[in-house]
Order: C-alpha cells, then sequence, then structure tokens
C-alpha cells in the first residue's frame, strides 16, 4: 500500500520545474508557467522562490553535495538530484527548518518511486542540514574562479565582469543578480487607470509594486517592464510627428512606449503573433507589426526618423529575473553589430538609432557601438545618474548599483 502525499504543493512544483529545466531542458519561466497553474498565491510564490533559486545557485549547491555526500551529483538519479538540490537552497539561502526540509527532501523522493534512494537522501540531507552553510560561508572569492563557484555562475561571466568593473564591483554585481528582482510596472499612459503601487522618480510611468494585478494586465492597463527596460525605451525620444523603426520588437514592451508612426519587426512568426496581441491589449494603435528578418527588411522600409535596435543578447543583466539565462549565456556580438548597422541603413541621414542589450559586457556594449562607425550622442548628460561608469556618452544601469535589471543604452546619429 502506497504512502499518502507529504510534500506541500509548493515543494512538489519547483521538484517538477527543477528536473524539467535540468533533465529536459526546458525554459525555467515557461515549465514553471505550466507546473504551477492550479497553485493559490501563497504557494506559488513559494514554489517560485525554491525552483527559481535552485536553477541559480546550482553551481554553489552542486559543489556542497558533492563534498559532503560523497558521491558525484551526475550519478544520482534526476528526483534524488533535484531534491537535494532544492534541499540544500531552503537550508542556505531561505534559512528554513532544518527538520521539515530534511523531511520535505526525503519525501520528494519516496514520492518519485526511489524508495532504495530513500536512506541516502536522508542520510546526505542530515549531512547539509549540519554543514553546508559553513562550507558555502566559507568559500573565497578573491579571484573570478572562485567568485563564480561561490556565487553560482559560469567562469566567463564572472572573468567579463572582473574585467570590466573589477573585483570589487563584480563581487556585488554576483551577488545582486542572486537576490529576487524589483517587482516594476509600466503604467500604458494610453489608458489611463487608478493603479496601485509606489511611484518612482526618476521615470514617469512606472510603479513598484507588490504584485503584478492579473486583472489590470489583461486590460492593458499596465505593463511589467523594469526601470532599465524602460529607460531604453525613453532614450529613443521619439515624437509623434515622427516614423520609428523598431527592428527586435517583441514582445513589445518598448514598442507601445514610442510615439509617433511606429514599425515592430519581429522575425519569428510566433513571436510577432504574440506582438501583435499585445499591441493591440495595450491600444497602441499606431505601432504596426511586420513579420520579417531585421538583416532582410523589405526595400520600402527606409527613411526613418529613428529606430531602435534591442537586440539579443547573453542577458548578464537580467540574471536575477531569469534564472536559467547564466548557464545559456551566449554573446553574440556579429549579429548585434549587424543589426545595429541594418537600422542605421534604413534612417534618414541625421536621424537616430538607439542600440540598447541587457547585458553587462563591453564585448556586446561599447565594442559593438564602436564597431558601427556611428556619432554617439551623449545621453549621460541627460540621464546623469545611469551614466556609463568608463563612457559617459553612454548609460549602463547595474543591478547592484540601480537596483535595477541591467541595461546597456547608446544613442547614435547618422552622419
Amino acid at each position: 500500500m502506497s504512502r499518502p502525499a507529504t510534500t506541500s504543493p509548493a515543494r512538489r512544483v519547483a521538484h517538477a520545474v527543477v528536473q524539467r529545466v535540468f533533465e529536459q531542458d526546458a525554459y525555467a519561466d515557461r515549465a514553471f508557467r505550466s507546473a504551477a497553474a492550479g497553485l493559490d498565491d501563497r504557494d506559488r510564490a513559494l514554489a517560485r522562490r525554491i525552483a527559481y533559486g535552485t536553477v541559480q545557485r546550482v553551481r554553489t549547491l552542486d559543489h556542497g553535495i558533492e563534498a559532503l555526500g560523497r558521491r558525484p551529483v551526475r550519478k544520482l538519479d534526476p528526483p534524488v538530484r533535484a531534491a537535494l538540490r532544492m534541499g540544500a537552497y531552503q537550508l542556505v539561502e531561505l534559512r528554513l527548518p532544518a527538520r521539515a526540509v530534511v523531511d520535505e527532501s526525503v519525501e520528494l523522493v519516496r514520492e518519485a518511486g526511489l524508495e532504495r534512494a530513500v536512506a541516502f537522501t536522508n542520510a546526505v540531507m542530515r549531512r547539509l542540514a549540519d554543514r553546508l552553510r559553513g562550507l558555502v560561508a566559507s568559500l573565497p572569492d578573491a579571484i573570478p574562479e572562485q567568485a563564480a563557484l561561490k556565487h553560482s555562475y559560469p567562469d566567463w561571466v564572472a572573468e567579463t565582469w572582473w574585467r570590466d568593473l573589477g573585483g570589487e564591483e563584480a563581487r556585488s554585481l554576483m551577488s545582486a543578480q542572486n537576490e529576487e528582482p524589483e517587482l516594476v510596472v509600466r503604467r500604458n499612459a494610453r489608458k489611463p487607470a487608478e493603479l496601485e503601487g509606489r511611484s518612482d522618480p526618476d521615470f514617469p510611468d512606472a510603479l513598484h509594486v507588490p504584485r503584478v494585478d492579473a486583472d489590470a494586465l489583461a486590460a492593458g492597463l499596465l505593463w511589467p517592464q523594469s526601470r532599465g527596460s524602460q529607460l531604453a525605451g525613453l532614450a529613443v525620444g521619439s515624437l509623434e510627428s515622427e516614423r520609428v523603426l523598431d527592428l527586435c520588437g517583441a514582445p513589445g514592451g518598448k514598442a507601445t512606449q514610442l510615439h509617433g508612426e511606429v514599425i515592430a519587426v519581429e522575425k519569428h512568426p510566433g513571436r510577432a503573433r504574440e506582438l501583435e496581441e499585445n499591441v493591440k491589449r495595450l491600444g497602441a494603435a499606431n505601432v504596426t507589426v511586420i513579420c520579417a528578418d531585421g538583416l532582410a527588411l523589405p526595400s520600402e522600409l527606409t527613411g526613418f526618423d529613428r529606430a531602435l535596435v534591442d537586440a539579443p543578447c547573453s542577458s548578464l543583466g537580467v540574471l536575477a529575473a531569469r534564472p536559467d539565462a547564466r548557464w545559456r549565456a551566449k554573446p553574440d556580438p556579429k549579429l548585434q553589430l549587424a543589426l545595429l548597422r541594418a537600422a542605421a541603413e534604413r534612417v534618414r541621414p541625421g536621424g537616430s538609432v538607439v542600440y540598447s542589450v541587457c547585458t553587462i559586457n563591453a564585448d556586446e556594449n561599447e565594442d559593438v557601438v564602436d564597431a558601427a562607425g556611428l556619432v554617439p550622442e551623449d545621453l549621460g548628460a541627460e540621464w546623469p545618474q545611469f551614466r556609463h561608469p568608463r563612457r559617459p556618452e553612454f548609460l549602463l544601469t547595474l543591478p547592484h548599483r540601480h537596483r535595477t535589471s541591467g541595461f546597456f543604452i547608446a544613442r547614435l546619429r547618422r552622419a
């Protein structure tokens, strides 16, 4: 006779999400959305915190599990591996009561039908409860490779931030992107309404909120968008009388910020449909969606006053919100430069192009802009609080300094 399930719904959902991410290469947000559909708000929040935190901190957690469990993590059964990782995260980062964490981790393995692994899971979890916090706290972070292990990043990310920011700032940035990100929405000026939240002194439409109001979102009254992302849209500076090209339009947060006659381009049909739906819901009648390759636009799309290139990137500025992005990140400066040049070709002489990426990596940021051969405008003079630390004509929001997502933003003039 099987035992009744005794684990909480939140932990069962988190367990399923962690397995899908690491065993099936699923994206964490998509896996969570489907797995958590039946949870109430409280359980949903706990499941999200455990699942996302475990995915983010997995490198550090695996180090501790292998050191104290004395068995390679890769050789464990997937349900055991996920249960130990989740348990370790709850002990170290959430500091939940050890007995409850141990018991629920064991039950997750039992519910998975792995009775033979129950004793092993129990023994390892008890060792983790006794010693894991001390082990993690004692890890050094004096050099990039050490910091990458302690804070759970790929070595190359730590090396990049060390090179661009120096050791002290790199460590602060690593810590900040292991914390919960800000929860900010953009009020839709096209549909004025009273919304719950705290206004922001730097961004006229930004609201800091305790949660995203699902009804207001469905009605198009707001759009979840970090302040760093909103800054990129504002930097375009488009006017009602102008024609504007958004070369990488989906999902539509920045496209629907823009004034004037906006052409929003999206290469992938599914994302283009999503973009159209979002434009309609937000009432952005000035935005026309075109499904096309930004590198091969129809010839009639030319003579724009302004353009926005919110290019695909390694996402190193939004790792707090995208838990698995650090393990998937791949810089592609060649594509970014090609998109920037393609946009510049479609702008009239004297027109401007904003290049923005949600990453903190000079290879994808100022190096791309420098290679484009366009004339930078002084955005730092307009937004001094977000001025790039080395290149004051550009903007760079940093999670550990500005408490928002990391964005590099440049506005360039076509001669």
